[in-house]
């Protein structure tokens, strides 16, 4: 489906009855569905609840393999969805839009009914881009046919929503079990998400966003000049790679102990040799905040 331009949205209860309400609508008996392996569980359970003909994982980030599980699925399947999270939960880094793209229209054609892009932004709406508006603030403005995102992380509200084109919202708004048989967010929960809203969108919102920014390259330099293994980004969530189940658990313990509160990461919930520390910096945290949490890891025991 050639990229439209979003003018249509759904509140749901939440991001991931977001997710769930739309992807299986769009699913039929002639549906491929390629998605990263590292999206997020909603968007696993609702490629399982949709039952697509086929069901497609590609390599995290892996534009070549997305690329052949494109061309294959075209020989036996008439509709294609893309799905990828935005920003992945785990390790900060974001979705190569503009690859997945143009990969997308390339094989649009090649689909009796369509290759269709589905993007959850839920963890870059708020905190990527100068203006807060997410990945594709900073890849490629439209990539996504169906941008999906939250109001209860950056906004700080209950709530999820989807936007796409009228025709694709429209549909949404008639198939979707999780709309039509389900509660949304209460008026005074989207009054507070218009107000979070409006300040993103002011100069305050610009203030806390390029201060965020510098407090993450703060720490992600402070992190690399300690010689510890971080993954290339620029989401506020920052891994550093431990890769060892109980010298994860150990770290965690010293920096709580130091008076800072990070997330370890062990196995099953990553696989085994990505373990990892999960740091989250805030619009709050000062630079005096990110060289006390640079300092206790100095200390840590090698």
């Amino acid at each position: 489906m050639s990229t439209l331009l979003l003018t249509a949205g759904m509140l749901f209860s939440s991001a991931y009855a977001t997710v769930m309400g739309i992807l299986p609508p769009l699913i039929t008996d002639r549906t491929a569905v390629i998605s990263d392996e590292l999206n997020h569980n909603s968007i696993i359970n609702a490629i399982a609840l949709g039952r697509p003909a086929e069901k497609r994982i590609y390599r995290h980030l892996d534009m070549d393999e997305l690329e052949r599980h494109l061309a294959e699925a075209a020989r036996t399947c008439a509709r294609a969805i893309i799905v990828t999270d935005g920003v992945f939960r785990m390790r900060g880094v974001h979705a190569p839009l503009v690859r997945i793209r143009a990969l997308v229209d390339t094989f649009d054609a090649a689909f009796a009914e369509n290759a269709l892009l589905v993007v959850d932004d839920s963890h870059g709406v708020g905190a990527l881009g100068p203006r807060g508006r997410g990945v594709e603030e900073i890849t490629q403005p439209g990539a996504a046919d169906l941008l999906v995102a939250t109001l209860g992380k950056a906004l700080g509200v209950n709530g999820g929503y989807v936007v796409g084109s009228d025709a694709l919202i429209r549909f949404l708004r008639e198939t979707s079990p999780f709309y039509i048989f389900s509660n949304p967010i209460t008026p005074a929960e989207a009054a507070a998400g218009v107000a979070a809203l409006a300040t993103v969108d002011g100069p305050d919102g610009r203030a806390l966003l390029a201060h965020l920014r510098a407090m993450t390259d703060r720490f992600r330099s402070g992190l690399a000049s300690l010689g510890l293994e971080i993954l290339a980004g620029e989401h506020p969530v920052v891994p550093l790679m431990v890769r060892d189940t109980e010298r994860t658990s150990c770290v965690v313990r010293h920096l709580r102990n130091a008076g800072i509160l990070a997330t370890g990461l062990n196995y099953p919930v990553v696989p085994r040799g990505d373990e990892e520390i999960r740091f989250q910096i805030s619009a709050d945290h000062t630079a005096a905040d990110v060289d006390e949490a640079l300092a206790a890891l100095q200390r840590l025991p090698r």
